[in-house]
């Protein structure tokens, strides 16, 4: 990966966190080819549902000029697990539009 491409995830991640926690906490758990995989935890909110709290990173994402679909949510078989994960598949990088 890139380091503008990982700049741009960090980045995006970073500002999701300012946004969203303490309620949901997004952390980069790696690169997968041309998924990024992200950790969720926190107490998120329950009416709005987890999905839809996973699925905001896709919108932040674009704001930083990532591209990218939701293409896998995971929740723990235990509901007591606090981690969800998102796997996101990257469409496109705007590197220059991003700095």
């Amino acid at each position: 990966m890139s380091s503008e491409l990982l700049h741009l995830v960090r980045e995006g991640i970073k500002l999701y966190n300012e946004r969203r926690a303490p309620e949901a906490i997004a952390e980069l758990v790696g690169v997968e080819g041309d998924t990024i995989v992200v950790s969720f935890s926190g107490s998120f909110c329950m009416w709005c549902g987890i999905y839809d709290w996973v699925e905001d990173l896709v919108y932040v994402f674009k704001e930083v000029g990532l591209e990218t679909k939701l293409v896998r949510f995971v929740e723990p078989e235990d509901p007591t697990e606090p981690r969800r994960f998102g796997y996101f598949k990257i469409v496109s990088v705007d590197v220059k539009g991003s700095f």
